[in-house]
């Protein structure tokens, strides 16, 4: 039966409908299909058009959201020598400095080869016709950077094979600081950006990264950057021969900054105490401006210390440390005749406040207070450098300025200081200090104005000063006990001045002193018949005295000069003199004393102000003559540089000074002894200082004074009575290497030796007296040469210190103090050096002190050994380890059994 063709026609109508419907309802729209030769696109037909009437079970509809396309971002890429497109491979090569940029991934190498339908990629080196690689690959990703024989990297999943992969990690442990950790492994594998695992891994801090000196050998480990290492069994390689320094698993951090953790300790053996560790405990950083360090050292036989430190900064506001060490010191065995227990405790406190912080008021702090011997008897060896160390000071302050006119300066201090040599061991201790003083005020003329004239130029100043002084002992130091002596007291001075010129050229200035003295403590003395003895009550309450003085000087300033021609050597000489004679007077304050009637009947005078602080009233009469007389020469000297216009100037002497006094007051002995100072640094980078005093009276044969001028006595004008000279100064190789010194400038070619005609030999000159001026000398030059070339080699510095006293008051012409000390390196090679610091005593025929410091620099590793060969603190250390903070835990150290 044939089918009708209308139905036929309406069916076909009908489907194309369904087919319309069934692809606007569909979010993806088919492709249409153009015929051939035809404008008419055709909708293509759905496969189960049949079943588009059955009811969509909405279970089946997939809701998750549809994979974006994998590569986000276009890649770039070039190279050097060709780019070969290959569309049988599906690949691109890459040849000779190729390079390839994919959003934060970067790629160089010799040779590159990408897959863009696995999105893949190659690297690898370039290798030449004598077998040997160049342009190895460098992979970057972000911040992290890897340098490999070759890589594999996937774009899309991210991940990566690599092989013989170098890297360097930024990385610091604790307060240890930063270093860099490079990380070397055959195999590796990129499991994301934060994840990579190790094969046959090597780990150093060593600057060699081909042949490094050490390295820490790992099986297998897992890679987190800038995090850690988590490493399974790990041993150390030294020059490539296994040590075995090994760990069945190990952790190494890597990251930079602050970060909590374990401090090491350091093992060793004493003889006295046994075996020990030292300086383990943790580290916190509390924030980013403070951190914290417990560490401890325990000894077998029960010694132990404990040690904590801090260390806070803010910037531009203040920064400091703060250091609390205990031990207890346990010699020997319980039952032994040597066995003691002592304790020591040492407190360090350092504070400094940023200028800008607050440029009105200041606070700060330096704190040095603990026990006498803690230096000498410490167990900890990081100690052994403070042995030397006699005082400990410490100051504690706040100042505050009121800039408004007239501007006042106060502080508030806190002061201690303690001998540690002395057999009393004695403390002093200012709890606290106030101290005020307002600036000077002129009252007859205005702020601004010049001052001219008697009148105009008075001035008045006012200051106080007030303080808490205690005096104890090591043994009632923080004990109640302490404070029984304490005195307390305040001063309030006014000082009044002028001056003015009298006939030119003098200089006349007058001045007076006001004081008032308060005290908290007096004292009242009466003779007790019944004890047969004088007693002494202390009163506790408020007194006061006062006192006052005045005084007028006079000077002028002198100078002398004598020209000898442009010509000369020496082409002028000045002397400039500088004397001044001052009139001081002081009353009597006799009203400020009592009397009291001792065992004999007759009245003894004392004041009740002996106790205080600010010295005690003057019972007689004050009026004396001072005289002074200030020198300087120098001289001009022709330059040996031809071009030079001015001639040098060179110091002579830069000081010399002669002050004595005429008492008139006195009945006898009116002329005070006469002292004598000086300077001069006629020797380059050498001064030398010297002092003397002389007696013009005569003494007895007990060593006294007496009122006879020493000339009378058949003496000189004046007896030598004591006299000191000390200088110091350094050498160094560079002195004595012509070619190699570094040019002078004028201001110190005026006082270098070899050109000062006033100096003796100068023991750092490049040649003699005997050669100056001699150009003839056909071996200079040679010895000039092999000179520069020994010193270059062996670089040294030394320092000098020269000290001789002389004291003559007895006519016992004794020699008090003549030293030598002497320090100093030597850089045996470039990377061995010696130090040594000693001294040596003149007068009693002996060394002090004497040390030597040998180090060697073994590129990744640092060798010392200190030695004391001899005295009270011979002995010596041995230490070896690596010198990165990261791995600085592996070290060994040995010490002397004393």
């Amino acid at each position: 039966m044939q089918p009708n063709k209308h139905l036929l026609l309406f069916l076909f109508v009908l489907l194309c409908g369904i087919a319309t419907l069934s692809a606007q309802e569909d979010p993806i729209t088919p492709l249409p299909i153009k015929a051939i030769k035809d404008t008419i696109y055709a909708p293509l037909l759905p496969a189960n058009i049949l079943n588009d009437s059955i009811k969509t079970d909405s279970v089946q509809t997939d809701t998750v959201p549809k994979k974006q396309p994998l590569l986000l971002d276009k890649i770039k890429y070039k190279a050097k020598d060709y780019v070969k497109l290959s569309q049988k491979d599906n690949k691109i090569y890459l040849y000779d400095e190729a390079e390839i940029y994919y959003q934060d991934t970067e790629l160089k190498a010799g040779v590159i080869v990408m897959d863009y339908v696995k999105n893949e990629v190659y690297a690898g080196r370039m290798k030449d016709s004598l077998g040997n690689y160049s342009q190895l690959p460098f992979f970057k990703q972000g911040s992290q950077e890897v340098r490999p024989d070759s890589i594999r990297f996937n774009f899309d999943t991210q991940k990566a094979l690599i092989w013989n992969s170098r890297t360097e990690q930024e990385a610091g442990i604790g307060q240890l600081g930063s270093d860099a950790m490079k990380v070397y492994a055959e195999k590796t594998k990129k499991e994301n950006d934060s994840v990579y695992f190790l094969n046959e891994g090597k780990l150093t801090t060593s600057n060699d990264t081909v042949n490094p000196d050490y390295y820490i050998r790992v099986r297998k480990a897992k890679f987190v950057p800038k995090k850690k290492i988590i490493a399974g069994y790990s041993n150390m390689y030294i020059m490539d021969v296994p040590t075995p320094i090994a760990l069945p698993f190990a952790y190494f951090p890597l990251t930079t900054g602050r970060v909590a953790g374990i401090l090491f300790p350091t093992f060793g053996n004493d003889p006295r105490r046994g075996y020990f560790i030292q300086n383990g405990g943790y580290y916190l950083p509390i924030s980013d401006y403070v951190d914290l360090s417990i560490t401890g050292d325990y000894y077998t036989n029960g010694s132990y210390g404990l040690q904590g430190r801090s260390i806070y900064s803010k910037r531009y506001k203040f920064n400091g440390n703060v250091n609390i060490s205990y031990e207890n010191l346990v010699t020997s065995q319980k039952g032994f005749d040597d066995y003691s227990r002592t304790s020591n405790y040492n407190i360090r406190i350092s504070h400094s406040q940023d200028s800008k912080a607050s440029p009105n008021s200041r606070f700060s702090a330096s704190v040095n207070l603990g026990s006498s011997q803690y230096y000498t008897n410490s167990l900890n060896q990081v100690n052994r450098n403070n042995s030397q160390t006699n005082t400990f000071a410490s100051s504690i302050s706040y100042s505050k300025t009121f800039p408004a006119y007239p501007s006042v300066n106060t502080s508030l201090t806190l002061s201690h200081t303690q001998n540690n040599r002395s057999e009393e061991r004695t403390i002093n201790m200012s709890l606290p200090t106030f101290q005020a003083s307002m600036e000077r005020i002129y009252p007859f003329v205005k702020r601004d104005e010049i001052k001219k004239g008697v009148f105009e130029n008075i001035n008045f100043q006012y200051d106080v000063n007030a303080q808490n002084s205690i005096t104890t002992t090591e043994e009632n130091f923080f004990k109640s006990g302490m404070f029984d002596d304490a005195r307390i007291g305040a001063r309030h001075r006014i000082p009044v001045a002028t001056n003015f010129k009298l006939a030119k050229y003098l200089s006349v200035s007058l001045n007076g002193n006001y004081e008032d003295v308060w005290t908290m403590k007096t004292i009242r003395r009466q003779y007790d018949a019944e004890a047969e003895q004088v007693v002494t009550d202390t009163i506790s309450g408020f007194d006061r005295f006062n006192r006052y003085s005045f005084g007028t000087s006079i000077g002028t300033t002198v100078y002398g000069t004598w020209n000898r021609g442009e010509d000369k050597k020496i082409q002028a000489l000045r002397h400039v003199m500088r004397p001044s004679i001052s009139y001081n007077y002081t009353p009597s304050f006799e009203q400020f004393y009592d009397t009291y009637i001792d065992e004999d009947g007759e009245e003894v005078q004392y004041t009740p102000y002996e106790t205080s602080i600010y010295g005690r009233p003057s019972l007689n009469k004050g009026s004396s003559l001072s005289f002074s007389l200030q020198n300087s020469l120098e001289a001009k000297v022709r330059d040996k540089d031809s071009t030079a216009t001015e001639p040098k100037k060179v110091k002579i002497l830069s000081n010399l000074s002669f002050n004595a006094s005429y008492n008139l007051e006195a009945d006898s002995l009116k002329l005070s002894p006469i002292s004598m100072s000086g300077a001069t640094e006629i020797i380059k980078n050498v001064p030398i200082n010297f002092a003397a005093t002389f007696d013009p009276y005569a003494i007895d044969n007990s060593g006294r004074r007496i009122n006879t001028l020493n000339i009378k006595n058949g003496g000189g004008i004046a007896r030598l009575t004591s006299a000191r000279v000390n200088t110091s100064f350094s050498l160094n190789s560079e002195m004595f290497q012509k070619g190699g010194a570094k040019e002078k400038s004028d201001e110190e070619k005026q006082s270098n030796f070899s050109d000062n005609p006033f100096a003796m030999d100068d023991i750092r000159g490049e040649q003699s007296r005997f050669d100056r001026g001699n150009t003839n000398n056909r071996d200079s030059g040679k010895n000039e040469e092999k000179q520069q070339l020994y010193n270059n080699k062996l670089p040294w510095d030394a320092r000098f210190t020269y000290v001789a006293s002389y004291n003559n008051s007895n006519r016992q012409s004794e020699i008090t103090n003549h030293s030598l000390m002497f320090s100093g390196n030597i850089q045996l090679t470039p990377k061995w050096e010696v130090g040594f610091n000693s001294g040596y005593d003149l007068k009693n025929k002996g060394f002090a002190d004497t040390r030597f410091a040998f180090k060697r620099d073994l590129g990744s590793f640092r060798l010392s050994f200190d030695w004391t060969p001899f005295g009270r603190y011979e002995r010596w250390y041995f230490f070896i380890g690596i010198k990165s903070s990261i791995l600085s835990d592996l070290k060994w150290e040995n010490r002397s059994q004393r």
